[in-house]
């Protein structure tokens, strides 16, 4: 599924016009986004948790010249599945 198609179903399934449904989730995204970059975590009861990993630097190896290189740290967004979620699938 897209973000044309999400929109779509969150338009019938919220009895929304379609320009309604995709502003709110365009809000949601960035709410979402806003969150996660002051590092907060967003959790949505049944549905999950989004917050942000911390991945330390660490060595690679150049998979083309075979030669060690260095990976930076970084930080990543994170979701884990809730119970409601999980049990559906």
């Amino acid at each position: 599924m897209n973000k044309t198609e999400l929109v779509e179903k969150i338009a019938a399934g919220a009895g929304l016009s379609k320009v309604d449904a995709k502003k709110a989730l365009d809000a949601t995204v960035a709410a979402i986004k806003g969150a996660l970059k002051a590092g907060d975590k967003v959790q949505l009861v049944g549905f999950g948790t989004f917050s942000v990993n911390k991945r330390p630097a660490r060595e690679g190896i150049n998979p083309a010249t075979k030669q060690k290189i260095k990976i930076a740290a970084k930080k990543v967004a994170k979701f884990k599945a809730g119970a409601e979620l999980a049990a559906a699938l």
